[in-house]
């Protein structure tokens, strides 16, 4: 066992590997980049410890630990409404002098071990016990949503709804309450969008019209890209095979951070995208395939919500860096800069790897 989980340490180095380049050649296209690098293996080294430190931890022997978690930190996105730092039009951060820690981002572990729990436990004997599941998780959900919302952060409210939505479906409920939740996003999205092509004055005094001009941005986001995508387009397909330069060619906004895919190609060529890639193919194998071979539900739907926020994430932004999604502020595992993103999956790695292992242990422990 020891040596399939360290094999993960492969593609996490080189993804390691390629952030860092990327944050020492960044800096040569703005002088605000200039401790990118140092911040990023920082964080680097954290995220690494902190994994094999929680891997160690027999997390699921503090019951109480994910409630606590979750209220802690439903506390800290109501504190950053009120004494964050605001950043690119989003009062999101703590300024904590040396660096910013961002609790939106911390709430995905935190919604993640609680729901985990709270449907791992929850009894799913009648169709009432699952009504008051799904009631449950969702309310669960919304109350980060709403806080996150008036950040705002829309990226992480779609993550939080993909983490719950895909436990859900490993809880392996009746299949009606999957038909009858397809059939209500379903008229609640047409009633949406009736309202957004034809009515349009009602739903900007329902709704507020900076919530309106938020996905008047994402429904549009094809016509005049702007700045952006268009240089992120033109370092894509400016690109030759193979490249290694030390400074970008073309200037990318937000080139650490949303757009970290562009740069990359910008600078080591279509080699270093296929070779990231791969990276990612190897990781979500590695954790699809222990979902399939999970038998305990709370540790199974842990994984789930993860790999469901995980894979999400990766389409979001390759895909948005290629102008065929809407820009979302939504940063690539384990390659855009970040302190808060790297740490927390770090920490999510290292809790799905307490719990499986911890369970394994105790399953060789019975048979013998």
């Amino acid at each position: 066992m020891k040596t399939k989980k360290y094999i993960l340490f492969i593609p996490l180095i080189i993804l390691m590997i390629a952030s860092l380049y990327t944050m020492y050649t960044v800096k040569s296209i703005n002088t605000k980049y200039d401790n990118y690098l140092m911040k990023q293996a920082i964080w680097y080294f954290v995220g690494f410890i902190v994994l094999i430190v929680i891997s160690k931890i027999p997390i699921k022997k503090f019951r109480h630990l994910p409630f606590i978690l979750y209220v802690m930190n439903v506390i800290l996105l109501l504190l950053v409404l009120f004494v964050g730092k605001e950043i690119n039009g989003a009062k999101a951060w703590f300024n904590l002098k040396y660096f910013a820690f961002q609790p939106s981002e911390l709430m995905k572990l935190s919604l993640s071990l609680y729901l985990s729990q709270v449907i791992s436990k929850h009894k799913k004997e009648t169709i009432y016990d699952e009504m008051i599941l799904i009631t449950k998780v969702l309310l669960l959900i919304l109350i980060p949503s709403i806080l996150v919302f008036l950040e705002p952060d829309t990226g992480a409210i779609i993550l939080y709804v993909i983490i719950g939505f895909t436990m859900l479906i490993l809880a392996k409920l009746n299949k009606w309450w999957y038909i009858i939740s397809v059939l209500f996003i379903t008229i609640l999205l047409g009633l949406f969008f009736y309202c957004y092509f034809n009515k349009q004055d009602l739903l900007i005094k329902l709704i507020g019209s900076s919530f309106f001009y938020r996905m008047d941005r994402l429904l549009n986001f094809k016509d005049g890209n702007g700045f952006q995508i268009n240089n992120a387009l033109i370092a894509i397909g400016s690109s030759s095979l193979y490249r290694f330069n030390k400074v970008g060619t073309i200037y990318i906004p937000e080139a650490p951070t949303d757009f970290v895919v562009s740069y990359l190609v910008n600078i080591t060529g279509l080699v270093g995208l296929i070779v990231v890639l791969l990276c990612y193919l190897v990781v979500d194998i590695y954790f699809i395939n222990m979902l399939f071979k999970e038998k305990n539900t709370q540790s199974k739907t842990f994984i789930g919500g993860f790999i469901g926020m995980f894979l999400y994430q990766q389409f979001q932004n390759i895909l948005m860096n290629v102008g065929l999604f809407p820009i979302m502020g939504i940063p690539l595992p384990f390659l855009s800069y970040g302190g808060t993103n790297i740490v927390v999956y770090f920490l999510f790695i290292g809790v799905i790897y307490s719990n499986s292992i911890k369970y394994k242990r105790k399953k060789r422990l019975l048979h013998n």
